[in-house]
């Protein structure tokens, strides 16, 4: 079953057109990465699906329901922004924790603020926190971060800080989960760590989208990758045949660099 379904999206920033016509599907439980030189369109792409930019055209389907459709915008107001926004959990390059909170107040933010829209909330404050403060906790405990959860980012290492960003997106349930290189602030030696985490929820088979150059990290992860060159998707398929017998010369000559 596909959950996700993006047809023709394109977006440009002024004249330069970063977007040409994208058009992809993602089966539940799957993982796909994403591939290209820096500036090939990749984070845009994420960042149209998490509706942190808009596109010019398209359409973007999650599990049936259309979220956006430039040709048709009724059909994506069935929802608010916010609402949109929570088919997809995002972990950034940079981590974005907050830093005057602890690593499982990060964790537990969004789903607090939820709560407090909750009709019975004033009644049930004390049990409707209990129960976000264990999931936060459970969700720390699956990144090896038992030990931290009462620290500040800045008591965190970059792997750390990343592992609890990665537990923040997972806190609320998305459909989808999408990484922006997720291991470029890091370095060499805390990289693994967090490689780790990903290849435990690609085991779990949580619905991904990559955006890595770790390449051999896509092969051993990916069941499916993307490889994008100037805002259009050059080759897809799966990982033996995009990395190991790439059919397209600009493939070729992207890989050969790694």
């Amino acid at each position: 079953m596909a959950v996700l379904e993006v047809k023709n999206i394109g977006k440009h920033f002024g004249s330069t057109n970063v977007l040409d016509d994208v058009s992809f599907t993602l089966e539940e439980g799957k993982a796909l990465a994403i591939i290209g030189s820096s500036g090939s369109g990749k984070t845009t792409l994420l960042r149209c699906l998490n509706f942190l930019e808009t596109p010019d055209h398209g359409s973007i389907t999650v599990k049936g329901e259309t979220l956006f459709d430039a040709d048709n915008p009724a059909k994506g107001q069935g929802s608010d922004l916010r609402t949109k926004r929570l088919h997809f959990g995002m972990v950034f390059q940079a981590f974005h924790l907050f830093p005057q909170y602890t690593a499982l107040e990060n964790v537990t933010l969004a789903e607090k603020l939820l709560a407090k829209e909750q009709p019975d909330f004033k009644q049930k404050k004390k049990e409707i926190y209990e129960k976000i403060d264990a999931h936060g906790k459970e969700l720390l405990n699956r990144m090896g971060l038992s030990e931290r959860m009462q620290h500040y980012p800045h008591q965190l290492s970059g792997g750390q800080q990343q592992r609890v960003a990665i537990a923040r997106a997972l806190a609320l349930q998305p459909d989808i989960l999408c990484f922006d290189e997720p291991t470029s602030a890091l370095d060499p030696e805390l990289t693994g760590e967090v490689l780790k985490v990903i290849r435990g929820l690609a085991k779990q088979h949580t619905t991904m989208i990559i955006v890595t150059h770790e390449m051999a990290f896509a092969r051993d992860v990916a069941d499916q990758i993307i490889f994008m060159d100037e805002g259009v998707i050059v080759e897809q398929g799966n990982p033996k045949q995009v990395i190991d017998h790439p059919r397209e010369e600009r493939t070729r000559q992207f890989l050969t660099k790694y």
